[in-house]
């Protein structure tokens, strides 16, 4: 239940010839506070719950909870969701021996591209592909619990 994950910013559409898969993703928070958030997903024809706890110091851990629950259930569950709904399409894509999930983002998101790998450990090699640009693992802002709240159209250059 401990998830370890580094975050990446991406520098080209290159991914998307790679991916092997790509669903679009609606979500919502419930709760957004700093030591938890509650967050609400359809993903595809999927509904889901899910609780995560705070990050570890250095942002490459914490736990994390999910449950699946119906699509009904999910859409009824978006309309008491805290603004502003997260709308992305993820996409799958293999480098070595590990996946790559490249969300990007539209709405009031738009023009952000990240991408996350799961790890096994903290110290644990992966490969890079050469789409991948700044890391920004532990960067709060690039939560989208803070992109709800935050929205990326917003930042300062």
């Amino acid at each position: 239940m401990i998830e370890i994950e580094r975050k990446f910013l991406v520098k080209s559409q290159a991914f998307k010839k790679q991916a092997f898969k790509q669903t679009r993703i609606c979500q919502g928070f419930l709760n957004t506070h700093k030591e938890r958030t509650v967050r609400v997903r359809i993903k595809g024809d999927l509904g889901f719950l899910t609780v995560k706890g705070k990050s570890s110091h250095d942002g490459l851990s914490r736990f994390e909870w999910e449950k699946s629950i119906s699509k009904e259930e999910a859409i009824a569950l978006l309309k008491l969701c805290e603004p502003t709904i997260i709308d992305k399409i993820r996409y799958e894509v293999t480098c070595g021996t590990h996946t790559y999930e490249v969300d990007e983002f539209f709405g009031e998101n738009k023009g952000l591209i990240v991408a996350e790998v799961e790890l096994q450990s903290t110290i644990e090699d992966f490969e890079k592909p050469d789409w991948l640009d700044t890391e920004v693992t532990g960067d709060i802002k690039y939560y989208n619990s803070l992109l709800s709240k935050r929205p990326y159209n917003t930042w300062d250059s």
